[in-house]
């Protein structure tokens, strides 16, 4: 959510983003720089959704994790040298107290070549409890929010990544979700299609996983 934005910052057009994005490291290089940090954090967007499904299915223009908003800071930690980077309304600013709740996007730079290598959400929570940035009411216990790959990297499930998806619908979002449709169990196809009609009523999924036994 991005609130009143300041004066300053940097403009930077979507070309000039992707051109920056393209060294975005691998969910494997992240969770190698965040092995042992107690927060929980995992890999979102698309990314995720190859991890549930084992192995890269297409290409990714960025890396996403998300961890808890107020453990923020152990995440920071692990990346001494590198400059964190609030993003909004096509503005960058280097991350201060005062522009920190612009948007929950908080993107990592490394300073000498100036390329973005991984974007973190700070996520709303109550505590050990997930809460959904789309709908607030939506409340899981982390637990039920975070898989694993068999190496262990720890990735949004399947359903809930599919749920963030939704809202746009992007021919990558409709593929991820065909590819996942696949490999989720019926428990997994039910929740989904009760987040989208709570929060997206209507939406075309429903129809398909409603076929599925959702």
């Amino acid at each position: 959510m991005t609130h009143g934005l300041p004066s300053g910052g940097v403009e930077i057009t979507e070309a000039e983003a992707q051109g920056r994005w393209a060294a975005a490291w691998s969910p494997a290089e992240v969770a190698e720089r965040l092995a042992g940090v107690s927060a929980p954090w995992y890999v979102a967007g698309g990314w995720a959704v190859d991890l549930f499904l084992g192995g890269r299915t297409r290409a990714h223009s960025d890396l996403e994790i998300a961890v808890p908003a107020a453990r923020f800071g152990e995440v920071r930690d692990r990346f001494p040298g590198f400059v964190f980077d609030v993003v909004a309304s096509d503005r960058v600013w280097e991350l201060t107290p005062e522009v920190a709740d612009l948007t929950h996007q908080t993107w990592l730079r490394d300073p000498s070549t100036g390329n973005f290598l991984v974007d973190v959400f700070r996520e709303p929570h109550d505590g050990p409890t997930w809460i959904c940035r789309r709908d607030p009411s939506i409340r899981l216990p982390y637990a039920d929010v975070v898989r694993r790959t068999p190496d262990g990297i720890p990735y949004l499930a399947p359903e809930l990544a599919l749920l963030f998806k939704a809202k746009a619908t992007r021919p990558k979002d409709q593929r991820d979700f065909d590819g996942a449709l696949a490999l989720m169990d019926d428990r997994q196809r039910r929740t989904l299609a009760g987040l989208l009609a709570r929060a997206h009523p209507g939406h075309v999924w429903l129809t398909t996983l409603r076929a599925h036994g959702g």
